[in-house]
Formats: structure tokens, C-alpha cells, sequence
């Protein structure tokens, strides 16, 4: 019966012949990824030209989630700012909140007394770590793996309770204002942060063996979505992103800001497969690179916390003379380290009390440019696990 249908159609046996050689024509299609889809981390769309399962472009789409944050900073005081700078990176409203103050401090020349510059690196290195929390959970949970999500949150909301027991907010906080901080450390604080601490440091080897060293989870981001060293400094990449390609540049370490160089850490990069820690499919560059160097950034962090603890002072949390604070007629840049990369500030002051002009180099849009770079060639399985690497916030994204 087969053999009648055949010689019937000479054409299907034209067409069997042709994808037995290989010579088989296909047809492109765009697929729309977002901007609702859950693996794109928020309000991200991305059209993703595929032939089959191959990707051909992955052309990034934002600014559904902005609110001409900037153009606000240029009608409003500084003080009453510091919240909108909550919004941008909402994982991140510490780091936010310090890169604009430390920008309007050096603008108007505010000296920061030494306790408020202690407690702004604890709750900067807590918040770091929050951060990368909800990172590396979610990166897992985009993956397949549920249960590093939840032991992940968990570690979370101990942080966030330490953040509600100073300030009351458990997300957008507004504590570190224009010339300090806004509270001092409630009772007991640096007790229940050690209990944290001694807490906290062994479950990172609990991810490891969960997560980090899983088969499955390294199948999917080895030697995936790969960014050499020289394509990252080209398009300007920041953060995890630039050091899970292998540069060593972090502004607390290269060039630090409020009193960063008085503690001793160490950079995580990313490391070819084989080395120390690191599965040999591992390449440097790739996805799971990018997902490690957060991981062990959080190690860092607590060593830096655990220092902050042993030498801060006593002593004010706020400077002096901030009342009818007038911006004298310069500019400023500032950019620190934030859990994405480095944010910046550019602000103008005109010898009023409103800045004149308002300008922030967020981490997240610098990064998520490479995606069309570094997507083409992949297959439509790994968009998701290439986005999670990257690690972005639409509302600092979009502003």
C-alpha cells in the first residue's frame, strides 16, 4: 500500500529524498515572549525571531513599567526623592537609596558622620545579599527546581526582619537619606545579626549541594549564552554579568566609595570549568558562571558585614546643617555598586534647593542590551535560562 502511495506521488518521494539529504525547507516565526511570561522576571517583552527551536534574534522590549522617574527628581528635594529611588531597583532599595545620597552629599558637601557610614554598609551588604537571594532562587525555579526557591525566601525574610525592625519597611525602605540614616540600630540589633550570621554562612554550601552542583540545573546553563571577556567590556556590562565573564572589576574593590576600603574581601569572578568549585562543562562567561559569582558574593558579604560590626563607633547617624539644604550651582556623578551593577547618578543643582538635572545609569538596561547578542544561535529553551543570568529589574530598567 506504501509502495503504491509513492509511485503515485512522485512528488512526496521527491520531498522524502530531499530530508533524507538534509535539504529541508523551514519557515521563521516570531514568538512573543512577555511581557506577562514569569520567566522574564517582570514586565519584559521579547521578540524572538525562531526558525524551529533555533533563535535567530532576541530583540528586547521595555518601558511598560516607566514613570518618568527622572523628570520627577528635577521638581522635587532631595529628601523627598530618596523614596522614589525605593522604586527603581525594588530588590535593591538600600544600595538605591545610598547612590543618591552619596550623589547630593558630594554635590553640596555633606561630611557623613562615621556610625551612619558603618550602618549604611551593613544594610547595603544585607540587602546585596536579599537581592542575590531572590535571584538565585527565582534563576532556580526558571530552571525547574522549586525547592531552592522556598529554602532561599526563607534566609530572605530573616533579612527583611532585620530591615523592619530598624526602619519598619520590609521592601522600600528610604532609610538611607541625605546625610546619614534615618534610625539607629534598635536593642540588640548586632546580637540577632551575629545569630543571622552564624545562621546564614553554612546554608550558601546547603544551595550548592541543592542547586549548584545539580545535574540537571548544570545540563541547562553550562556553555549557555557564553559573553567573552572582550564583548563585555564592549557593550558595557556591569556587575555579576562583567565578572561571570572573568573581569575583575567591582567599584567597592576599584575604586571605593563611602568606607569600602577599610574592609578585606575578595571579587568572585567566573572560572573555567575544572577549577575549584566548578563543574568542568563550566565555561567562562556562560549562565552558570554568572549564577555563581552571586552566590559567592554572598560569602562576601558577610565577611564585610562581620567587619562593619567589629569596628563601628558610636556617635550621630545624621549631619549637621540640613535644613533649607540649597545645591550650589555644579554637577555631580556618582555610581556605586549595586546588586546588578554599577548605578549611577548624575545630578545638576542650580542654587536652588531642586536640582536642575537628574540622570540615572541603571545596571539592568546597560545589561539586558547583550541579550540579542548573545541569544542569536541558541535554542528557544535557553531564553529563559539566559534572561535569569542577566538578573533584571524592569523598574529600574524602565524608570
Amino acid at each position: 500500500m506504501a509502495d503504491t502511495l509513492l509511485e503515485s506521488q512522485p512528488d512526496l518521494m521527491l520531498d522524502i529524498d530531499k530530508s533524507e539529504q538534509g535539504d529541508v525547507r523551514t519557515e521563521e516565526m516570531l514568538v512573543n515572549m512577555g511581557p506577562q511570561h514569569p520567566a522574564t522576571h517582570g514586565v519584559l517583552r521579547v521578540v524572538l525571531r525562531t526558525d524551529g527551536e533555533l533563535v535567530l534574534e532576541a530583540v528586547p522590549h521595555i518601558g511598560y513599567l516607566h514613570r518618568c522617574a527622572e523628570k520627577i527628581g528635577e521638581n522635587l528635594q532631595p529628601y523627598q526623592y530618596i523614596p522614589y529611588t525605593d522604586r527603581m531597583d525594588y530588590l535593591a532599595g538600600m544600595n538605591n537609596n545610598q547612590a543618591f545620597a552619596i550623589a547630593i552629599e558630594r554635590l553640596a558637601g555633606i561630611e557623613v558622620p562615621e556610625r551612619a557610614k558603618y550602618i549604611r554598609v551593613i544594610f547595603a551588604e544585607l540587602n546585596r545579599i536579599a537581592s542575590h537571594l531572590v535571584a538565585l532562587g527565582t534563576y532556580g525555579l526558571d530552571m525547574g527546581a522549586f525547592t531552592p526557591f522556598l529554602y532561599m525566601f526563607r534566609e530572605r525574610e530573616m533579612i527583611l526582619d532585620l530591615f523592619e525592625s530598624t526602619c519598619g519597611a520590609r521592601l522600600t525602605y528610604s532609610y538611607i537619606n541625605v546625610g546619614g540614616v534615618h534610625d539607629d540600630f534598635p536593642d540588640r540589633f548586632l546580637d540577632v545579626l551575629e545569630e543571622f550570621l552564624d545562621y546564614f554562612e553554612p546554608k550558601i554550601e546547603e544551595y550548592n549541594q541543592l542547586l549548584s552542583y545539580n545535574h540537571i540545573f548544570v545540563k541547562r546553563t553550562a556553555n549557555v549564552g557564553v559573553i567573552s571577556p572582550d564583548d563585555a567590556v564592549r557593550w558595557a556590562l556591569t556587575g555579576p554579568v562583567l565578572r561571570g565573564s572573568g573581569i575583575n572589576w567591582d567599584l567597592r574593590k576599584s575604586t571605593p566609595y563611602e568606607i569600602y576600603d577599610r574592609f578585606d574581601f575578595d571579587i568572585p569572578i567566573g572560572l573555567p570549568g575544572g577549577s575549584e568549585r566548578i563543574p568542568r562543562s563550566v565555561v567562562v562567561g556562560d549562565c552558570w558562571n554568572r549564577y555563581f559569582v552571586r552566590l559567592v558574593e554572598m560569602e562576601q558579604s558577610c565577611r564585610i558585614i562581620r567587619q562593619a560590626m567589629k569596628q563601628i563607633p558610636e556617635g550621630k547617624i545624621l549631619a549637621n546643617k540640613l535644613k533649607n539644604l540649597k545645591l550650589p550651582n555644579d554637577e555631580v556623578y556618582v555610581e556605586i555598586e549595586n546588586p546588578r551593577g554599577q548605578l549611577g547618578f548624575y545630578i545638576r543643582g542650580d542654587g536652588s534647593a531642586i536640582p536642575s538635572r537628574v540622570k540615572a545609569r541603571g545596571p539592568s538596561f546597560c545589561n539586558i542590551s547583550v541579550l540579542n547578542h548573545i541569544g542569536k544561535g541558541c535554542l528557544l529553551a535557553d531564553i529563559p535560562a539566559i534572561v535569569g543570568s542577566i538578573d533584571i529589574v524592569m523598574g529600574e530598567c524602565d524608570r
